[in-house]
């Protein structure tokens, strides 16, 4: 069979198409972010406590004035609800501890880039308590309500999204590992970042790899910019995204086991088949980079912006969800949908959703056989890290 044309296809780079391009698999089907992100939401639950730590350190204003809480990444799912409501009971605790009489009104917003399925997570948002009424005590005291307004806003998070001075907490969990963009020269095939025969840096060479450092740094130090605009004197942020403990940026860690070993596999098995072109293979790469801690931080003092309250490494567990861990098909299906679930519509925008359809069959075919091996080592390690506007 000869590779298809791909008249229609492109190759994702720059950072103008990968924001039209990127999110995670809409809709509530099996390969879908919302049926695979319960790990994601066992990881985010088990960082409570570090979360509620870094809003005891919220500065609370007047009731009269709103408390507004944003989102960033909240992707199409039930966990930024979850987290949501965390976030507005405890500070609804502080607020009643401090003798306040009254509570401010809050908000909730919920970003994400414009392509992200903000129609499933509307449509998981329960309705707004006591709308006529409209005591936010009220509000807090109605079971199956929400008691915040809530509005989507679509666009990076790389750039501006809100008012000066207009939010009092930020959090976004798992998604600043995903970077604007590929860089261009792994993708130059005169470069010696080039990525040959690689959709992802993990044991890619030293080049590769600190073209994809040098862009999160970018990509980051752009986002601490926009957040000191937007972020009320006395508001914090709260960070989690995909780390890892070694110093060698070549390797991913759990990232690098996710996208670097069978979903390469799977890429090379396409090619060797005559499914795809070595080339169609190597325009391919996963826009993500697990930085380390030495990382992450250099870009927070470079900023200068913020005080680091939290700055560590958080060892999560396993990405995946499985209900018989001796079943290895299940196994294998679940590590193919986990990773559908974050890169599909990418990999369905480059080869198409046919092709798409055949590399993930691959990918849990290759899985089902190291089942064994993919639960006891794969493991994500987490940034995690808690930072107040000075």
């Amino acid at each position: 069979m000869a590779p298809p044309s791909g008249d229609n296809n492109v190759v994702v780079s720059s950072n103008l198409k990968l924001e039209r391009l990127l999110s995670m698999k809409g809709g509530k089907g099996e390969a879908s972010y919302a049926s695979n992100s319960q790990a994601q939401a066992k990881h985010a639950r088990s960082m409570l406590h570090l979360l509620k730590e870094t809003l005891d350190g919220v500065e609370l204003n007047s009731p009269d004035t709103p408390f507004t809480v944003a989102d960033l990444g909240c992707s199409s799912g039930s966990n930024t609800i979850f987290i949501v409501n965390v976030i507005i009971e405890h500070i609804t605790k502080r607020y009643e501890a401090s003798g306040h009489s009254d509570l401010p009104e809050f908000s909730a917003f919920f970003a994400d880039l414009p392509s992200n399925d903000f129609n499933t997570l509307f449509q998981l948002l329960p309705p707004l308590a006591n709308q006529d009424v409209g005591s936010m005590e009220e509000c807090l005291a109605s079971d199956g309500h929400r008691s915040f307004f809530a509005a989507g806003v679509p666009g990076s998070f790389y750039r501006r999204l809100f008012p000066a001075r207009s939010i009092d907490v930020f959090y976004s969990a798992f998604s600043l590992h995903w970077l604007s963009q590929v860089p261009e020269i792994v993708l130059d095939k005169s470069s010696t970042a080039y990525n040959k025969g690689k959709i992802f840096i993990h044991g890619a060479t030293k080049s590769s790899a600190n073209a994809f450092k040098k862009q999160f740094q970018t990509d980051l130090a752009g986002y601490l910019k926009m957040r000191s605009k937007e972020m009320k004197k006395g508001g914090s942020m709260f960070i989690a995204l995909l780390g890892r403990t070694s110093e060698d940026p070549t390797d991913q860690g759990g990232a690098g086991l996710l996208f670097g070993t069978h979903f390469q596999d799977a890429w090379n098995d396409l090619v060797q088949e005559g499914l795809i072109t070595s080339e169609k293979r190597d325009d391919f790469n996963i826009p993500v980079y697990a930085p380390s801690l030495q990382d992450f931080k250099e870009v927070v003092e470079a900023n200068g912006s913020f005080s680091i309250n939290k700055l560590e490494v958080f060892q999560g567990g396993s990405p995946l969800v499985v209900n018989r861990p001796d079943d290895a098909l299940e196994v294998g299906k679940a590590l193919a949908n986990s990773c559908r679930s974050v890169s599909g519509v990418l990999v369905d925008a480059h080869i198409g959703d046919k092709l798409g359809d055949e590399l993930f069959l691959r990918v849990a075919n290759r899985a089902t056989n190291k089942a064994e091996e993919i639960l006891e080592k794969l493991q994500f390690f987490h940034i995690v890290a808690s930072l107040s506007l000075k």
